[in-house]
């Protein structure tokens, strides 16, 4: 060991002793690691201080669009704004498939995009013929 890891040991222990460490919020519970295994590990700093920040990456972004769309959806009771979020969520889910580079498997919400499909109703007309007017 070099002198300047001698020091810093020796200073943590006498910290210990003392009592430094006791008291430290979140004592006593686990710690709460992330999982940036898929990250590189260069970028892993870069990620961890955007994200800090409160940016989040386009993919995920649109995620959250998209989960915000469907919360809307549950919640309207406007049939026409129904449709209209309908059609939001359509171009969201089309979005992240063009950005993969192949089409988008959204099995998660394809079933409940059918079931909303299928209940719309506007003006007496069914959604489908709607969306030709449109």
């Amino acid at each position: 060991m070099d002198a300047i890891t001698l020091i810093a040991e020796r200073r943590i222990a006498e910290a210990q002793e003392d009592g430094a460490f006791d008291n430290l919020p979140g004592a006593g519970r686990p710690l709460e690691l992330e999982d940036d295994s898929m990250v590189p590990e260069d970028l892993r700093m870069a990620y961890k201080v955007l994200r800090n920040a409160g940016y989040l990456p386009p993919q995920l972004e649109t995620a959250r669009e998209i989960q915000t769309v469907m919360d809307l959806l549950e919640n309207c009771s406007d049939e026409r704004e129904k449709y209209r979020q309908m059609q939001k969520l359509n171009l969201l889910l089309r979005k992240v498939g063009t950005s993969r580079n192949r089409p988008l498997n959204f099995e998660e919400y394809e079933a409940y995009y059918r079931s909303m499909v299928n209940r719309m109703r506007v003006a007496g007309q069914s959604a489908v013929g709607d969306a030709d007017e449109m």
